[in-house]
């Protein structure tokens, strides 16, 4: 009974018209930028030269296909970066909360970097961190 009592008065609180300011924040923003764009479309200088129109090559010769086939070792290299600094992102909460979490927390954060360091020494085993072709 209490817990249907919560329900229903958890939706009588939570209608539309509590997202009212977030949608009008959203349409003034949208808005904003809409008209930010127009107005520099409409007064920005538009002169088109021959200079202003050519691909941009910061004066380096191009040579080749941009289309050749580059070594997964860069995309490799580029995933376990990511993978591994996402990682650390965990330790955020648990240095917010540690004195609260006590020891259990202590046990999970040392668990997790168990994880993390056994991770790691199979990337390192499976020579994924070598450079040379």
């Amino acid at each position: 009974m209490i817990l249907m009592q919560f329900f229903l008065s958890a939706n009588e609180t939570n209608n539309a018209a509590n997202y009212l300011p977030i949608a009008l924040q959203l349409l003034f923003a949208g808005g904003f930028v809409a008209f930010m764009i127009l107005v520099s479309s409409l007064l920005g200088p538009k002169r088109k030269t021959d200079d202003k129109l050519a691909t941009f090559t910061s004066g380096i010769p191009t040579h080749g296909d941009a289309r050749s086939p580059m070594a997964i070792k860069y995309f490799l290299i580029a995933i376990l970066f990511v993978l591994f600094d996402v990682e650390v992102i965990f330790f955020y909460p648990y240095a917010v909360n540690f004195k609260s979490l006590g020891w259990a927390g202590l046990g999970e954060v040392v668990l997790f970097v168990c994880f993390f360091l056994v991770g790691f020494i199979y990337i390192i085993k499976k020579g994924a961190l070598k450079w040379e072709d």
